[in-house]
């Protein structure tokens, strides 16, 4: 009975033997006794085969199983617990500027700068110089200590650079020189020399080294540093005039002039060289027109016989008195 027991082995798993074809006169027969006895025959269900996933290495720590039971289907090998995952390094961020210590001077480029500054010495603006209040305090009247503009006019070889120079060399607070000579002088390359003669070009870059003399000054005296200026003004030539100064520097500006005599004057002159140094002759017109500064009002220095240390004497004692009682230019 090959076939029942064949039947039977594979009974456990749902799977029926084929049975040989009936015998053609046969084949109703069986088909009328097979519906008497299951009027409506099913075919068993399909037995659902457990999934495997694909296979794997099985995990290091694991050890085998050497006593598996053999109707038991084949266990996953083990795998390790799912570890979250590493967050993504973000991008390296610039340092933070250290703080500095308290008391220390702030660093270069610490701050959004303001106003006109040098690194971290903010620079006041230059305004124009203003004329002595009548409440000044003694120490503003001083001459050898208050803050001044003063312009020192002559002809060429009265000693204007000289004498300036020395007076603010040796005076007891901070003082600058500026002479329009050497600031008129900057300009190298198509310098127009007053000497080839009078003209656009000559006139253009004398109103230009004049407002560059009247900026420095204002910017001077704001920072408390007083200012002297030297410059030959004529009287009666206005393009030249002090109304350029006083527009430049500002009203309080003191102009004192420096007029000795003319042998002087020509005596100092041949001792120069260069560019500086005039012809008689126009050394004795120059010095001619000057002679209107007599009807001027403006304080007249005469230093034919005075030195130099002599004549910076009698200029702080003319700028004293200017403090004083301004004069009306």
């Amino acid at each position: 009975m090959q076939h029942s027991g064949a039947q039977g082995a594979y009974g456990g798993f749902g799977a029926q033997w084929p049975a040989p074809p009936p015998a053609p006169g046969a084949r109703s027969a069986q088909g009328q006794a097979r519906q008497q006895s299951h009027p409506h025959p099913q075919p068993p269900p399909p037995r659902p085969q457990p999934q495997l996933p694909p296979p794997q290495p099985p995990h290091p720590h694991s050890p085998p199983h050497p006593h598996a039971p053999a109707h038991q289907p084949p266990q996953p090998p083990h795998q390790p617990p799912q570890q979250p995952p590493h967050p993504r390094p973000l991008p390296a961020q610039p340092p933070a500027n250290p703080v500095p210590p308290a008391g220390a001077p702030p660093q270069p480029g610490s701050g959004a700068p303001t106003g006109e500054s040098t690194g971290h010495v903010k620079l006041p603006p230059g305004g124009p110089v203003q004329v002595p209040a009548p409440g000044a305090t003694p120490a503003q009247l001083d001459a050898t200590r208050a803050a001044v503009a003063v312009l020192l006019i002559g002809p060429a070889g009265a000693g204007k650079t000289t004498v300036a120079r020395y007076w603010a060399d040796h005076r007891a607070v901070p003082t600058a020189h500026i002479s329009l000579d050497d600031v008129r002088e900057w300009v190298r390359s198509g310098f127009a020399d007053p000497q080839t003669g009078w003209n656009e070009n000559s006139e253009a870059q004398y109103r230009l080294a004049r407002r560059t003399c009247g900026f420095a000054a204002r910017n001077f005296l704001a920072n408390g540093i007083s200012c002297i200026l030297d410059d030959a003004v004529f009287p009666d030539w206005p393009v030249i005039g002090l109304g350029g100064w006083k527009r430049h520097v500002g009203p309080g500006l003191i102009p004192v002039v420096l007029l000795p005599g003319l042998d002087v004057v020509l005596e100092r002159n041949a001792e120069r060289s260069g560019n500086r140094r005039l012809s008689d002759e126009e050394v004795a017109h120059i010095h001619g027109r000057m002679a209107g500064w007599y009807s001027s009002g403006l304080p007249i220095i005469d230093n034919s016989r005075q030195d130099v240390a002599s004549t910076a004497q009698m200029l702080d004692n003319v700028v004293a008195r200017s403090l004083a009682s301004p004069v009306s230019w």
